[in-house]
């Protein structure tokens, strides 16, 4: 085919196009969103016929008193805009029996079409074949389809090509690690990340490759900025998997270097004074092993949940609650959240009478360095015995 006659056109990223010059749409006061809009369905939908009735239903629909003028009137401005685009191309959208198409005599490729059919074939190739084919396939994915059109009909679409994308990634990921192509790892977590930040998979692939870069100290920003960033939207804690790759790193930027220096990190680990702050998941490990221990040599320990209620703000009165715990619980008590205003505290070795005078001091010292804050703090105890399984449900 002719090359002036095969017409191609960017979805992924910024809307581009051309036959072999690419440029980028530039919209005016004269466009539109809506223009625009109009424009890349006719595009995404250039394999078939598309009748009047589908354009007025998607774009016209209860908003229209004419809208047979209104889909006239935007088919002469896009068949405008196109000669724009494409210089000495004519009548591109042809008129055919109560439906338009593209002119059959032009092609058009789109690299939307070709990431998806390139993903299907790189798919049914075998083992690690597939996914070298799919590491060549990833760059074609520039950005979102069709980044900057909000309209009901491109989101779904939006959302197919972003998980197409990830799932790819997921893929390679795993041969990337085996062949040690760290920076190339590192490259496909961050896009993959801007997508869907929330995924654990991609912050651990990205901090085992900034270790093996030699960057602990960049994974460690990374895990942080993900947990504070988890814990704004979900008000969920990384996975203990992320927190082991995070205590790697922090080991490595201290520079270990032996088996010494790796017991040491082990069981020396440097202390600040405070309670030890932790997921909720080491939270429970810790206190299963508390249980034992109980089981074995007899004693208690008594399980606390703080909750805040009244007039609260969150973001701020639990940073407040978390510091008055960590700085007046000892350092060995282990402290996790709960939710956005609650946490969960155990006193080792502590009947719940003693439990009681501890809760009373950290409510005086909450209310000495928050004098203004207007939110209220409850305390719920339980006992930790050995012959009673204690969850956080009976608190």
């Amino acid at each position: 085919m002719n090359e002036n006659r095969i017409i191609r056109f960017g979805l992924l990223g910024s809307f581009s196009w051309g036959n072999g010059e690419n440029g980028k749409w530039k919209q005016n006061a004269a466009s539109g969103r809506k223009a625009l809009s109009f424009l890349q369905y006719l595009i995404v939908n250039h394999t078939r016929n598309i009748s009047a009735e589908e354009l007025i239903d998607r774009f016209w629909s209860q908003r229209s008193s004419d809208p047979i003028n209104a889909l006239r009137s935007m088919l002469f401005k896009v068949r405008k805009y196109l000669r724009e685009m494409f210089p000495g191309q004519e009548n591109m959208i042809v008129t055919l029996q109560g439906c338009y198409a593209w002119d059959p005599a032009l092609r058009l490729e789109l690299d939307s079409e070709q990431f998806e059919q390139a993903c299907i074939k790189a798919r049914r190739q075998q083992g690690e074949a597939g996914a070298e084919t799919l590491s060549q396939v990833l760059p074609l994915y520039k950005g979102d389809f069709l980044a900057g059109n909000d309209s009901d009909w491109a989101i779904p679409m939006r959302q197919y090509y972003q998980t197409l994308y990830l799932d790819a990634c997921r893929e390679v990921l795993p041969l990337l690690q085996k062949q040690e192509r760290w920076m190339e790892m590192v490259a496909v977590c961050e896009q993959a990340q801007n997508i869907d930040f929330a995924a654990e998979d991609f912050v651990a692939h990205r901090m085992q490759a900034l270790i093996s870069l030699g960057q602990s100290a960049r994974a460690a920003e990374q895990y942080e900025q993900f947990r504070d960033q988890l814990w704004e939207e979900f008000q969920i804690a990384p996975s203990e998997h992320v927190e082991q790759i995070y205590a790697l790193a922090m080991g490595m930027s201290r520079g270990i270097q032996g088996n010494e220096d790796i017991l040491k990190m082990v069981t020396e680990e440097e202390s600040d004074g405070r309670a030890f702050f932790c997921n909720f998941r080491i939270f429970q490990k810790i206190v299963a092993l508390e249980r034992r221990h109980i089981d074995r040599d007899g004693g208690v320990s008594t399980l606390v949940v703080v909750r805040l209620s009244n007039k609260v703000i969150p973001a701020t009165d639990a940073k407040r609650l978390e510091r008055i715990l960590l700085d007046g619980l000892r350092a060995g008590d282990p402290v996790a959240r709960l939710d956005a205003t609650s946490y969960i505290l155990m006193l080792t070795g502590t009947t719940e009478e003693n439990a009681q005078l501890v809760t009373e001091r950290l409510e005086k010292a909450f209310r000495r360095a928050y004098s203004h804050s207007k939110a209220c703090i409850s305390f719920r105890m339980s006992p930790l015995e050995a012959e009673r399984k204690v969850s956080v449900e009976n608190l």
